[in-house]
């Protein structure tokens, strides 16, 4: 039985090796957060001159000519093809938070592009970011404490 489960633990590794896709591109994880933070930026600038009641109006052109202008942020992503995963990832966050409450969407990817913009400076001056991210959940959850009213300084 023993010699049977090394060798299915052996089968298993190799199978996973060979599901690599080959021309995929492979990044050092401080590379990938520098990228995965830059689309994060990015998404923020093109959406935050459109916040607020004085905010810009954008126009998209789709494939085939047609015109959409609007102010609305869920239209925009929406309406955009988004080919980054962590952008496509603040994108939904976003249109979810429109889904459920009606407003936000905007707001939303202003503050998660702001909090990796600024994540991005503090891992720059050293700072690890599993400490960023326990970080995170601790202001999370003061922020749920908060809101529920238990909050206690």
């Amino acid at each position: 039985l023993k010699g049977l489960l090394s060798a299915a633990t052996r089968e298993v590794r190799r199978t996973m090796v060979s599901v690599v896709n080959s021309r995929a591109d492979v990044l050092k994880s401080s590379q990938a957060l520098a990228v995965n933070c830059s689309a994060a930026k990015g998404l923020m600038e093109i959406m935050k001159n459109n916040l607020g009641p004085r905010g810009s109006v954008k126009m998209l052109v789709g494939g085939a000519g047609q015109v959409k202008i609007t102010k609305d942020g869920c239209v925009l992503l929406k309406e955009m093809q988004i080919q980054h995963p962590t952008a496509s990832m603040i994108a939904r966050a976003a249109t979810a938070q429109d889904d459920m409450t009606g407003d936000g969407t905007t707001t939303n990817v202003l503050i998660i592009g702001e909090l990796l913009r600024q994540s991005e400076r503090h891992i720059e001056d050293g700072l690890h970011p599993r400490i960023l991210a326990e970080g995170f959940d601790l202001a999370r959850q003061a922020t749920m404490d908060f809101l529920e009213g238990g909050y206690k300084p």
